[in-house]
């Protein structure tokens, strides 16, 4: 095994208007394809999934007898050199894109993760948080585990192993027994693919295929990048095994209730991708008619802030006839390396990243629409420089109800007490940003969408109501490094 890293200082500037956004989660890709370039297909596939994760990425490929990896910190396109990663043959592969939730941001934690174990070599790359990660962990600890990486992914790891008597599906579908929480993972051995998904379906996990090969993937926009036709979403609770007698399915926990990861059509997930039955471009446009038809406000113009709040803001148009505007611009060249400005330059930081357009605020009454906010602060900043070009009025309108509770399954949503919404009312929030009307979208609005898919997603960010338990306050360390 070797690993390559890059990227460095620029991790902790990287994001500007981000860090008042949930943190994205993670992306995974997986390929079971005899006589295909396994490894430059995985490297597309991530680069499709690259907006899950920022910090760090890796490829692992297995050639029949061994497994190779390659892996760093940073973005696709730096940790790997297209051309090169013809050494890397083999029938077999998975890659990851990273957002640190549980692990902090140092190589040893990217991913996946390959080990040597009584069954051979095998490599795991997962996406989620697991709520029983102190208490697993300890358990191991004192058992004579030895751990390299403070990930929830090693724990997984270390649990299959143990688990040693029969095949390794049997060894997954015991370890899904042990954990609890959120979890989509992908397993390569020298010879096989193996997908898992939670038994609520909490993070994403589908289905593709291109001639002969099978595809794994978080979102669907990475089979169409490859060239694979969506099949379906795995099920939650099930694992889909892949090899050279094709697909078999084992449901290893049916009948739980369902939680999809709400915010994935609210933020994460690429507009272009089917998630759980929804286009999510689809469901974004009607999150935008539903906020128009409960905010019914006079205005001039409606503009979106970009990229996040784009496909609302359309619906929110379209639904009110207000004209749509694009009254804020987005740079497009910052990049991961962007130093930021001294910390009394705060308002520069956002102007450098998001430019507004005089000619078309100036005199207008102006609706603004974003997906969410999570501490207010870049929020407060935009109706600044609004009001700066001349708007009447500002208006701000979310595609989302209130962020109020942490989430513990892999979003960083930041601590209870940094969440504006924790404390503060919708009208208090719109004045501590200075906008003349401010409306969250209902959170009966937001299900409705759904239809009689309504009671299938997760809402705890919102509600409080968590569909498994979470630890409590003494057990929610992570473990890290230094």
């Amino acid at each position: 095994m070797d690993s390559l890293g890059s990227g460095g200082l620029e991790n902790q500037y990287a994001g500007l208007l981000e860090r008042d956004k949930p943190g994205e989660e993670c992306g995974v890709f997986g390929i079971y394809g005899p006589g295909l370039n396994v490894a430059k297909l995985t490297y597309y596939g991530l680069y499709a999934l690259q907006h899950r994760g920022q910090e760090s990425a890796g490829i692992a490929v297995g050639d029949g007898k061994r497994i190779h990896l390659r892996k760093g910190m940073g973005l696709v396109s730096e940790v790997f050199k297209f051309k090169n990663l013809d050494v890397f043959q083999g029938d077999v592969a998975v890659g990851h894109v990273r957002y640190s939730t549980a692990g902090a941001g140092h190589s040893v934690n990217a991913q996946p993760l390959v080990f040597r174990c009584a069954k051979g070599m095998f490599g795991l790359a997962h996406n989620g948080d697991l709520t029983n990660i102190t208490e697993l962990r300890s358990q191991l600890l004192s058992t004579g585990s030895v751990f390299q990486s403070s990930t929830d992914s090693e724990v997984i790891a270390n649990l299959i192993a143990r688990h040693g008597q029969g095949n390794l599906a049997d060894s997954i579908v015991k370890t899904m027994g042990d954990i609890k929480g959120a979890y989509a993972l992908l397993i390569i051995t020298e010879k096989s693919l193996i997908g898992v998904r939670d038994p609520h379906g909490l993070r994403p996990l589908c289905l593709g295929r291109r001639g002969d090969a099978f595809v794994l993937a978080s979102e669907s926009c990475a089979l169409n990048t490859v060239g694979a036709d969506f099949v379906r979403d795995v099920e939650p609770g099930e694992i889909v095994i892949i090899d050279n007698n094709g697909l078999t399915s084992k449901m290893a926990q049916p009948g739980c209730k369902k939680a999809h990861c709400i915010f994935e059509y609210i933020y994460f997930a690429r507009p272009d991708s089917r998630m759980n039955g929804f286009n999510v471009s689809k469901v974004r446009r009607e999150m935008g008619r539903q906020l128009a038809r409960e905010y019914p406000v006079e205005a001039d113009i409606v503009i979106p802030v970009p990229d996040s709040g784009k496909t609302a803001a359309w619906g929110f148009a379209q639904e009110s006839g207000i004209p749509y505007e694009e009254g804020l611009m987005k740079n497009r060249y910052i990049g991961r390396t962007f130093i930021q400005p001294g910390q009394d330059n705060r308002n520069l930081e956002v102007r450098i990243k998001l430019n507004p357009v005089r000619d078309v605020l100036e005199g207008k009454r102006v609706v603004v629409v974003d997906d969410s906010i999570v501490r207010g602060t870049t929020s407060c900043r935009i109706v600044r420089m609004i009001r700066d070009c001349g708007a009447k009025e500002v208006h701000f309108c979310l595609s989302s109800p209130p962020i109020r509770k942490s989430c513990y399954y892999g979003i960083d949503t930041s601590d209870e007490d940094e969440l504006i919404a924790a404390s503060k009312s919708a009208e208090e929030i719109g004045k501590f940003i200075d906008a003349d009307g401010i409306h969250f979208l209902s959170l009966e609005g937001l299900l409705g969408i759904f239809g009689e898919k309504r009671h299938d997603f997760c809402t705890a960010c919102f509600s409080g109501n968590y569909p498994v338990e979470i630890p409590t306050l003494h057990e929610c360390g992570k473990y890290d490094l230094e």
